[in-house]
């Protein structure tokens, strides 16, 4: 279960109205630090492929090693801004570990 501020930017984000949409994902990219791990849960177990997006992109803009196993997973993804975020998200990262699977994956042709 996520944390209440999290489940409800999330449900904020699932909003027919545009601008709640904004404040919800507005929020976890400002915390998304604090909130990692219940970003990967959310991600995971997450369906539609929009909100997988947007959810790899806030996980990307916390910049925390946890996220390296969720971006390396990706980084042969056929949904292009999957793949996108998916190496955005190494580069994010800018560790050793980010900077191994990223010349790996290029060596492979999966990215340029």
């Amino acid at each position: 279960m996520p944390e209440p501020h999290v489940a409800r930017a999330l449900e904020r984000m699932r909003s027919q109205d545009p601008a709640e949409r904004e404040k919800g994902f507005d929020f976890l990219r400002e915390h998304a630090d604090s909130y990692v791990e219940d970003l990967i849960a959310a991600f995971t177990g997450e369906e539609d492929p929009d909100f997988r997006r947007l959810l790899l992109e806030l996980i990307a803009e916390a910049r925390d090693p946890k996220a390296l196993p969720v971006f390396t997973r990706h980084l042969d993804d056929c949904d292009d801004p999957l793949q996108f975020w998916a190496v955005r998200g190494l580069e994010m990262l800018d560790t050793p570990d980010a900077h191994r699977a990223l010349a790996q994956a290029r060596a492979q042709g999966l990215i340029v």
